[in-house]
């Protein structure tokens, strides 16, 4: 690991840009394979976390940390959420501040019946352009990012 903290040597600079242009170019492409089902990336990130949460629900608090998004934002996008079915929210019994995004039937539905084509696209954008080795060190790698960037945001 390079620590002078000088410019970007001409490798690093490549690495870096190409790791921001795929970045985005593939958030754009699983956004726009979700269109077709009204769905945007932080929809189908929000019925991700509700569907694999016990009771299919989350409190918001929570969901805004899973998701990085503030939680003005997360309110605004749980209220489109809410007016397409998808969602409801809930109040907290313990806290009564506290509130629930809460997986509806219809939302349900939703997620299994849009994870397969996400997947699919996934693969297609992603998963099969690399060989299994390369797919495990980009895992290796990443997840050194990946936990010094939890790490800092913990603080």
């Amino acid at each position: 690991m390079n620590t002078d903290k000088g410019w970007l040597s001409d490798a690093e600079q490549q690495a870096w840009r190409t790791h921001l242009d795929v970045s985005r170019l593939l958030m754009y492409q699983l956004e726009r394979d979700l269109q077709p089902f009204g769905l945007t990336n932080n929809d189908y990130e929000i019925l991700v976390n509700l569907s694999e949460s016990p009771e299919h629900r989350v409190r918001m608090s929570e969901l805004a940390h899973r998701t990085r998004q503030s939680k003005s934002r997360l309110s605004h996008q749980i209220t489109r959420m809410e007016s397409a079915g998808l969602v409801r929210r809930e109040n907290c019994e313990s806290d009564k501040r506290g509130l629930f995004a809460v997986l509806t039937e219809q939302g349900w539905e939703t997620m299994r019946n849009v994870a397969p084509h996400h997947v699919a696209s996934v693969r297609r954008h992603f998963i099969d352009l690399l060989t299994p080795e390369a797919l495990q060190e980009l895992q290796t790698s990443l997840s050194t990012v990946a936990d010094h960037l939890h790490t800092a945001h913990d603080r």
